[in-house]
């Protein structure tokens, strides 16, 4: 990056501060040039570029590097940050805008990263419980379960994601007692399934509750009361 590209990161960043910004550098003949771009994020610790901005940014030239701030923090890569860098295949900056002292950079490359299974921190839509599942799938058994667009707190909003998809992601209703790998779909101050949780057996599950850390528990209780389907994969 050069001095005109960090001073249009920097100037964008203050500008969206307190929310984080969020951009494009696109290269177009042999000249990198900075592109802001709108972050419809609904949680205010997050971006989500506007796919209307990055289609533009793609037609101006080659996307090179995806920018975002971090208001009132370091430039330091969160862990969604850094599975958010490897599934987009794209090198990432971040600027850390802070009142206290100068501006911070970081930039990287996808290099292979992966969230650990346990212990891994929540971030709706990139680290929850469903992408849990996901991971936990191609770990094991190296399946890809597909990717399901969701907004925060869908159940809210008319939304019955998991009884709606768990067929096209290769589920069906399980029979019979529980198997290792079965998928356990709860109502957790909800009307329709909204959390779910893998069963690793022995009376045990691994499941991502919002603003908690991933992690083995017993199943029993609370989340078999809670129980509302279980679905087995059948690909």
């Amino acid at each position: 990056m050069n001095s005109i590209i960090t001073a249009a990161i920097l100037e964008h960043a203050q500008a969206e501060y307190p929310k984080e910004a969020c951009g494009l550098i696109v290269l177009k003949k042999k000249d990198g040039v900075y592109m802001p771009c709108r972050n419809i994020s609904e949680d205010p610790a997050m971006f989500v570029i506007h796919p209307e901005d990055y289609l533009a940014a793609e037609k101006q030239g080659q996307i090179t590097t995806i920018v975002h701030s971090h208001p009132d923090a370091d430039a330091a890569p969160s862990e969604a940050d850094r599975v958010a860098c490897e599934a987009s295949g794209l090198p990432w900056c971040i600027v850390g805008i802070t009142n206290a002292a100068p501006p911070t950079w970081h930039t990287f490359a996808p290099a292979g990263y992966k969230a650990p299974l346990i212990g891994r921190s929540f971030v709706h839509g990139i680290l929850d419980c469903y992408t849990l599942i996901q991971d936990w799938y191609f770990e094991e058994i190296g399946a890809h379960l597909p990717h399901f667009p969701r907004a925060v707190e869908w159940w809210k909003k008319g939304g019955n994601l998991y009884l709606d998809h768990f067929g096209d992601a290769g589920f069906v209703e399980a029979e019979g007692p529980l198997q290792r790998g079965d998928v356990i779909l709860m109502q957790v101050l909800s009307d329709v399934p909204n959390h779910a949780a893998v069963y690793l057996g022995d009376d045990l599950m691994l499941h991502h509750l919002q603003n908690r850390l991933s992690a083995r528990e017993p199943y029993g209780g609370y989340w078999k009361k809670h129980t509302a389907k279980v679905v087995r994969y059948a690909p």
